[in-house]
């Protein structure tokens, strides 16, 4: 008798434990009683070990191997039949050339270990938005983090039944070896395979790897849409709930909005921010004609570094018991630390996230500073813990969305808001988003990186199709969300940012609802509506009316510029592009023409 009632999951696991050859083989129940038998083991091991439990309860620390730091893009295919279904944003494999390859790694790389068995739901157990998969794997460390950041146990078998369709999930730390890290999508097969790797990224395959990779290609067969996007609710004092879906790319401040607090200036008018996810969202066309979205997380996977009470308190919050910390400063009394922070590391005795002595403010040979934690370090915390958690995060039905905002990080260009004309239009804006390279990531300083819907890394398929896709749900819906793009990051001559962000951006979201409520004019531009100066809320904050006008201006021979990048960007995929993606260059040129831009 196999270990489940679904006999097509237990041949599955029948035939990968023959790969792997684990020792044992576990089925993870989602008790209590289990999670702490192997916390416990994990622990004797040195897998992970316990903090401070009075004041860090539930709380444990893990580090990764030095090579084993973030997700490995150039190690991640999609493995389709044929190469220009996978797209030229992604790397491809033939699908019998990654099983055959991996397969070649998997092989014997449980010996010694365990397979541990974890049938999970991303979504409410049972919803019609939900997906459920099977992650086996011989890492501990992954079952508690999947255990965090999804719903596991015996009720998802129970929705499974004895004939579902579930996503096949393998992972092996194998030997971390990176000249043998494969990160492997198989959507015609609805499978996911990772090996040599046990960073979070890479081996929580619930994660990127089926909630967007092959959520997309789901998304796009079924029609409905798998985003990475943050849900943001806005309650006002009337009782009213109006809820927004948002896309950024890293280092835009995503998790920050997701949990944003009102700022002093508009407490007066007692808004309410609820937040059901921050970085994932499933959306579908319901029956009355509109978009409603689910986060289909139970988590939050998020980077330490940066988050402190200013910048994020309601996160701080979140992971003060039952988190897991990977790859952060370890204080000798079991407390956690990392940079831009609160407070300060122990002066003795601490150990950086490779395990080694370390002080803050050590140099290397070269005088520069050497950080205590990883620059991507992170915590994994319940998202029920967070202060602001929407109890709408277990509803079935999800919830409606008004708007969909993108947005990048431009020190001159894009305003600080701006509306699309129509849904056509906004799928442009989307497309066409991008971001300039921070200080801090690899690259040219300024340089333009194209993320459209900042799906880059995580379409699973060609992404001409998924824009054609976006088009095709523009028409399903009776009632579109408004969409928009924001950008927090404009900067004056002196290279100062002239927007203060954080909680003020709840002045931008009161615009942005205004319009989807048809309480505002806007002033049209050749990029889309922005608003006029006397609709933007400003009590309680003192910016120059000189800045407030340079932060919606908008140069027609900059846009001019930029559309000479989006034409490049556009070329790349050929005859796929969807033809009204292009009709909409040719018009954004024919407008900035108008108002005196020079030609492309």
């Amino acid at each position: 008798m196999g270990i489940t009632s679904h006999i097509g999951l237990n041949e599955w696991i029948d035939k990968m434990a023959k790969m792997c050859q684990p020792d044992n083989i576990v089925l993870v129940d989602g008790s209590k009683e289990q999670k702490a038998a192997l916390t416990a083991e994990g622990c004797q091991t040195g897998e992970i070990q316990m903090l401070d439990q009075k004041v860090l309860p539930g709380c444990v620390y893990h580090r990764t191997a030095p090579n084993d730091v973030a997700r490995v893009e150039h190690l991640t295919f999609i493995c389709t039949p044929l190469k220009d279904d996978a797209g030229p944003t992604n790397n491809w494999m033939s699908p019998e050339e990654g099983y055959r390859k991996a397969g070649e790694y998997f092989k014997g790389s449980m010996k010694g270990r365990t397979m541990y068995v974890i049938p999970f739901s991303m979504g409410p157990v049972g919803s019609s938005f939900s997906k459920i998969g099977v992650e086996l794997t011989d890492s501990i460390y992954v079952v508690l983090n999947m255990l965090i950041m999804t719903r596991v146990g015996d009720d998802v078998l129970e929705a499974l039944g004895t004939a579902g369709d579930f996503t096949k999930c393998l992972h092996s730390k194998a030997q971390l070896d990176i000249n043998k890290r494969l990160i492997l999508h198989f959507p015609e097969d609805n499978t996911i395979w990772s090996v040599n790797s046990g960073y979070g990224g890479n081996v929580l395959l619930g994660k990127k790897c089926l909630a967007l990779r092959i959520a997309s290609h789901l998304a796009r067969k079924e029609m409905w849409m798998a985003e990475h996007m943050l849900i943001l609710g806005i309650e006002e004092p009337n009782g009213r709930i109006e809820y927004v879906a948002a896309a950024f790319p890293s280092a835009c401040g995503k998790t920050n909005l997701a949990m944003l607090i009102p700022p002093e200036g508009l407490k007066s008018k007692g808004y309410r921010i609820w937040t059901v996810g921050d970085d994932i969202a499933w959306m579908r066309v319901d029956t009355d004609g509109r978009l409603w979205a689910i986060n289909p997380e139970n988590g939050f996977f998020g980077v330490a570094p940066g988050t402190n009470m200013k910048s994020n308190p309601s996160a701080v919050k979140t992971v003060q018991k039952n988190t897991i910390f990977t790859n952060v400063v370890l204080n000798p009394d079991g407390t956690v630390w990392w940079e831009d922070g609160d407070g300060e590391p122990a002066a003795e005795g601490a150990l950086d996230w490779q395990g080694k002595p370390w002080k803050k403010g050590m140099t290397d040979a070269d005088g520069k500073k050497i950080p205590g934690a990883h620059p991507n370090s992170r915590f994994t915390a319940p998202l029920d813990q967070c202060p602001s958690h929407s109890f709408r995060t277990e509803h079935h039905h999800g919830v409606p969305i008004s708007a969909i905002i993108f947005g990048g990080r431009r020190a001159k260009l894009a305003p600080l808001v701006y509306e699309a004309f129509d849904w056509q239009h906004g799928v442009f804006i989307g497309a066409t988003m991008a971001s300039e390279r921070t200080a801090a990531q690899v690259g040219a300083l300024g340089e333009v990186r194209r993320d459209p819907m900042a799906m880059l890394p995580f379409c699973g398929y060609n992404m001409a199709d998924y824009f054609e896709h976006w088009l095709r749900m523009g028409v399903r819906m009776r009632w579109q969300p408004k969409i928009f793009h924001v950008n927090w990051f404009r900067q004056d001559e002196n290279g100062k940012f002239m927007w203060p962000g954080f909680g003020e951006n709840l002045r931008i979201l009161e615009w942005i609802l205004a319009r989807c409520r048809h309480d505002v004019d806007a002033d049209k531009t050749a990029i889309g509506f922005v608003p006029k100066l006397k609709d933007i809320d400003m009590t309680g904050i003192k910016i120059e009316k000189e800045t407030m006008q340079k932060l919606f201006e908008v140069k027609p021979d900059d846009w001019v510029k930029e559309m000479a990048g989006i034409k490049e960007f556009f070329a790349t995929f050929g005859d796929r592009l969807p033809v009204s993606l292009a009709a909409q260059l040719e018009a954004l040129g024919r407008r900035l023409e108008e108002l005196g831009g020079k030609k492309m």
